[in-house]
């Protein structure tokens, strides 16, 4: 008898210590087999079309096929090997190849679009409406006004865009492996702190070298770059991170990127959309290409100043100290910080022994008790997929079970960098029964030495935060359709709970609840939460013109024509063009490892973080007039925003939260860049 697929068995929890590599693709095809008949069943029900026997059936249909998916492909993610890449490469097309069959199917969109056109004598709840225009958009967004030639076209494009995607991603995480930086000098290692240097020599240890290793990850890269002494080494370590597939071998992007810019503008045009920046934002807050450039420019019109201010500061302060004549931008972080210590005598390795790991993860979760009265159980008998992982079952106060939730927080070989939420099991309402999510962040974090525990950076440590942001996004999802569920809402607002639980992080209320220090328990000097607060905005008009700079690049790969774009260097230039401060390096190039938009889903979206910015500044102004504890707003919070996903437009969402629209003045005020006067040195 042949060994039972453990993908194709019913399960609730993901059966990861039953799976093996060569489960996935017989489940898939299983799985895509059964999706197709439950569709078939939908478009041959001899019934009328009607809200119940299409909408909601095409809604919960499926199911197993994304419980699979979402086990695979967050396993493509954090826990990765050359077996699952050929299999994503190998799925991804099917995949593809199936959903264009149900965009494209005529008597599924006949039967949708029948009840789209009766909708208004239809008595349905904002929820179902959603659901209803959704539904209809998807198809009609997708190709199913198309004739047949135009149809074909588009599953072309659609099976191209997947496996380019993929091949995007598994290049940028190939380069950041195959980088290694072994010093064996120990004056090269000159200025790196203790911890620091334990860890890369532990590194280098792990891979049977002698001396310290510094690689790509962040967690090693970004503290080499703080505070490595040697110029020199800092430069080659900013070009190798800065020129990931941009090397013209095996593993460059420079093509790929032409290609999906190419094809996502193809894309758009057969649909009828002028860009794709069009097609994306018509489905956004922003809405349009004109009023997210408008966006962009009107913060960079007021953070630019400030900017510069703050170059011309660190420049001169560089040439004070170390006569450096021209400042690039491997000198960035090492100036910035010694400026930092200078202006507030406040640095990461102060901060760090007060933010072990199990602290925080502690403190994260208190605050989401006070807030919205969640409890975490950390609990061994929940399968995961790596022993590092952390599960726990969360429940709210009246003791319901509310999700599962996993953790996993250290670099490793198989995981891509940086830092995510996702699902592993969506929530929805099913004949009754509310049926609960399964959530999980993932982090790359230091990893606990011989001799200390992980000890976060004060950025890491509002990393945390953000994740859990969505996180709480995700658990406290209270809807009925799956599809609408958690983080199922427009990009530019889905960055709203992740970033407005940052601001926890500077506050002396929730710092007492977590900031003691690892070795004697010692709450972290007030002091220093002062300082925090107040470095909060140190060269904040420099991180706003970063970031928004990275807005402009993807809009002018994404909101104009890129037939004929060649070099994507140079065009990249022409992009950054308003927002540059350092020098340029032309070895470097952002876009060929720009993972957001050419892998994620952020292309034409990336304005976003800048944008739910305006909208969490906005919202914690709130919680700081009310009290940033106050249950009542936290509900308010809870119940307009975290519950209700993408159920109903989220400006009417937000403004049942806040009485109002939100006003770009508080994020101004928080920033800082309001009249901002650089402090002298």
């Amino acid at each position: 008898m042949s060994e039972k697929n453990p993908l194709l068995e019913p399960f609730d929890q993901a059966p990861f210590s039953k799976i093996k590599n060569q489960h996935f693709k017989p489940a898939f095809i299983q799985a895509i087999e059964d999706a197709r008949a439950e569709i078939d069943a939908i478009v041959d029900n001899p019934d009328a079309p009607t809200f119940e026997n299409t909408l909601e059936a095409l809604d919960f249909s499926g199911h197993q096929l994304d419980r699979i998916s979402s086990v695979f492909f967050n396993l493509n993610s954090a826990e990765t090997n050359e077996e699952i890449q050929k299999i994503a490469q190998e799925i991804s097309p099917l995949l593809s190849e199936f959903g264009n069959d149900i965009i494209l199917n005529e008597g599924l969109f006949h039967r949708v679009k029948s009840v789209y056109e009766k909708k208004d004598e239809l008595s349905l709840s904002p929820e179902q409406d959603t659901l209803l225009e959704k539904t209809y958009k998807k198809f009609s967004r997708n190709g199913a006004n198309l004739n047949e030639e135009d149809k074909k076209k588009l599953r072309k494009i659609d099976a191209e865009l997947s496996k380019l995607k993929l091949t995007f991603g598994e290049n940028v995480l190939a380069e950041t492996n195959k980088y290694e930086l072994l010093l064996t000098n120990e004056k090269d290692v000159e200025g790196l702190p203790e911890g620091e240097k334990e860890a890369a020599e532990q590194l280098a240890q792990s891979k049977g070298k002698e001396g310290w290793l510094i690689t790509l990850d962040y967690p090693s890269y970004i503290p080499f770059m703080k505070y490595a002494k040697n110029r020199e080494l800092r430069k080659e370590l900013s070009i190798a991170f800065g020129s990931k597939g941009f090397h013209n071998d095996e593993l460059d992007n420079q093509e790929n990127v032409l290609k999906i810019v190419a094809l996502r503008h193809q894309r758009a045009n057969l649909l009828g959309y002028p860009t794709h920046a069009h097609f994306v934002l018509e489905e956004r807050m922003a809405e349009t290409p004109e009023k997210v450039t408008d966006f962009l420019n009107e913060l960079l019109e007021k953070a630019k100043p400030a900017a510069e201010r703050e170059f011309k500061e660190l420049e001169d302060f560089a040439k004070e100290l170390d006569h450096i004549d021209r400042l690039e931008k491997w000198d960035s972080a090492y100036y910035s910080e010694k400026l930092k210590q200078k202006l507030f005598n406040l640095d990461d390795e102060k901060l760090k022994p007060y933010f072990k790991l199990e602290n925080v993860i502690n403190g994260v979760f208190k605050v989401a008790e006070m807030l919205f009265g969640l409890t975490f159980k950390e609990v061994s008998t929940i399968d995961k997929y790596h022993q590092d992982v952390k599960t726990y079952e969360v429940y709210d106060d009246s003791n319901n079970f509310i999700s599962l939730f996993y953790a996993d927080f250290h670099p490793r070989a198989g995981k891509r960098g940086g830092a995510w939420m996702t699902s592993y099991k969506s929530q929805f309402t099913l004949n009754g029964k509310n049926s609960r999510p399964h959530i999980s962040n993932v982090c790359n974090f230091t990893k606990p030495t011989s001799t200390k525990p992980s000890l976060l950076t004060f950025n890491e440590v509002t990393t945390l935060f953000h994740e859990f942001g969505h996180g709480l996004h995700g658990m406290l999802a209270n809807t009925t359709y799956p599809s609408l569920s958690g983080t199922s809402v427009y990009w530019d607002f889905v960055e709203l709970p992740s970033q407005v639980m940052e601001n926890w992080c500077y506050e002396k209320e929730a710092l007492e609840l977590f900031a003691h220090h690892y070795q004697t328990g010692e709450l972290i000097p007030m002091e220093y939460v002062e300082k925090i607060k107040e470095s909060a905005t140190f060269q904040e008009g420099m991180a706003t013109v970063r970031q928004l700079s990275f807005g402009f690049l993807d809009m002018a790969w994404h909101g104009t024509d890129p037939t004929n774009i060649k070099d994507v260097k140079a065009y990249e230039n022409k992009a950054f063009e308003g927002t540059d401060l350092f020098p340029k390096t032309p070895e470097t190039c952002m876009s060929t490892s720009f993972s957001h938009i050419f892998q994620g889903g952020y292309s034409s979206g990336y304005y976003s973080y800048k944008w739910a910015e305006v909208l969490d500044a906005d919202a914690f102004a709130y919680f700081k007039e009310q009290g940033i504890f106050n249950r009542s707003v936290a509900d308010k919070f809870k119940e307009h925003v975290l519950s209700k996903g993408g159920t109903e437009n989220p400006m009417e969402l937000y403004k049942r939260f806040r009485g109002a629209e939100p006003k770009i003045d508080a994020l101004l005020e928080r920033a800082g860049l309001l009249g901002k006067v650089p402090k002298g040195f």
